[in-house]
Parts: C-alpha cells; structure tokens; sequence
C-alpha cells in the first residue's frame, strides 16, 4: 500500500486532473480516444513516464531473449507506452496462461513493501465504503495503463454504489491488440491479485468490440471457464500474433 500511495503522490502532484475522467495527455483534437480502428494519440508527461519505466523495468526481468539490437538494458528513462507493450509480448513467449499470470503477480507484489497486502486488508475490509474509494483511486492511479476513465454507479449483490470504472477504450488493448494479453496479463492478474491478496473483489469486463471495459470492485470475478472473455476470438485485423482460424485466442488456451 505504500508503494501505491507514494507512485499515486506523484501524479497527483505532476499529472493532470480533471472533473469525473482524466484526460490521460491525450493529444487527439477531440481530448477522446480516437475511433476504433484508429490508434489515440498521447503526450505522456513525467508521471506517466515514472510508471511506464518502473512497471517496465520489473517486467524486463521476465522478458526472455531480445534482438541483438536490444541487448543493451534500457535507461529507466528510455521506456514509452509501446517499449512497455513490447516487454509485455516476450513475456507471453513459450509461457503457459497461469505462467504469464503468475509473472504479473510477482511484479505487483515487488512493487509493494513487506506486509503490503496484510495492511490493505486491515484498511480496506470488503465493505461498499471500500470498493467506492478504490474505483475512485483507480482514474488517477492507472490513467498511464488504460486510459482516460471515470467512476459509475454499478449494482453489486443487490446494492447500488459508486464503485464501478469505465474505461472508455483501453489503450493496452488498443496498443498491443491481443485479446490474450488483455485477459492473461490484466485482466486475470488484476482481478485475483486485489480478490485474493488484498481481500477486495474485483471483477473487469472486457469489451472487444469498443475496446472499453468496466472494472467493478465488489463483485466476485467468475471462473475463468465461465468467463465470457476467455472464450473470445483473436482480433485478426490488429493483432500480429493472431490466429484467423482458431474460434479462441489461442493464448487463451494454453
């Protein structure tokens, strides 16, 4: 919790604050997303670089082979969005779905102190307050990640509360057009790791077709069998890695 609380200083301090969303240094015309099939445009600052470098550096490690011409480790300074996607993807090579996910979970939990976890669970029990103050966290904090969001009133067992993030089209997605990456390394992760280390659900879905997604926290994320987005076709018009001919991601898969 104090690592998240120290990176979430920073940006309040150096990024830029708006009124329900963030605006994420997008530099589309509009100040929104541009429209699907096109990729947005972004001015990212100090903070946002601060993330993409820390996050980056923690996932290299895991990274596996690079091209001769990347043999040289990058400077924490020398990481952007697209360097961060692409530390992502040899991540994902000759690794199962559990493994690329276990990666994300080591990563998460090097960024926080010793008995990180335990304290969150002492903060924040599972409780409307809790789940409210979270989404609210989420659309400063992970602005850099996914792009401009804001917090929605959402349903969880019966109860109205303020506890649910739209993502209006998420720039990992739209970045590295992988429905795997999406599900394995974001989704999946994000959801077990606030579910079971931090003891507060959260349940993320995906939307393929907008590229949006709703993060709800409180709701208990289903099985991954009976997960609509793990049964989801690769983007074949986006993704490098795609598979045309396969009705699942075959990362999704293995």
């Amino acid at each position: 919790m104090a690592a998240i609380a120290s990176l979430q200083a920073i940006h309040l301090k150096l990024g830029r604050r708006g009124s329900g969303s963030i605006r994420c240094g997008i530099s589309e015309p509009s100040g929104e997303p541009a429209p699907i099939g096109q990729k947005t445009r972004y001015n990212d600052g100090l903070a946002e670089r601060v993330f993409m470098g820390l996050f980056a550096r923690k996932m290299d490690k895991f990274g596996g082979s690079k091209k001769k011409n990347e043999m040289k480790e990058k400077g924490f300074w020398d990481y952007d969005y697209e360097s961060f996607v692409e530390v992502s993807k040899r991540v994902m090579q000759g690794r199962s779905r559990t493994q690329q996910q276990e990666v994300v979970r080591e990563v998460l939990l090097s960024m926080l102190p010793p008995g990180a976890p335990e304290q969150f669970r002492k903060l924040f029990p599972p409780t409307k307050w809790a789940a409210e103050f979270n989404a609210a966290l989420t659309v400063p904090f992970f602005h850099w990640l996914v792009g401009p969001s804001q917090v929605i009133e959402v349903e969880v067992n019966g109860v109205k509360q303020r506890s649910g993030v739209r993502i209006k089209k998420c720039r990992y997605l739209e970045n590295s057009g992988c429905v795997g990456m999406c599900v394995n390394m974001c989704k999946i992760p994000t959801q077990d790791f606030f579910t079971n280390e931090f003891g507060l659900p959260l349940t993320m879905n995906p939307n393929f077709d907008d590229m949006s997604c709703e993060m709800i926290y409180g709701q208990v994320p289903p099985a991954f069998e009976d997960d609509p987005a793990t049964q989801q076709p690769c983007l074949a018009d986006i993704c490098s890695m795609s598979n045309p001919s396969s009705p699942i991601c075959p990362k999704l898969q293995a």
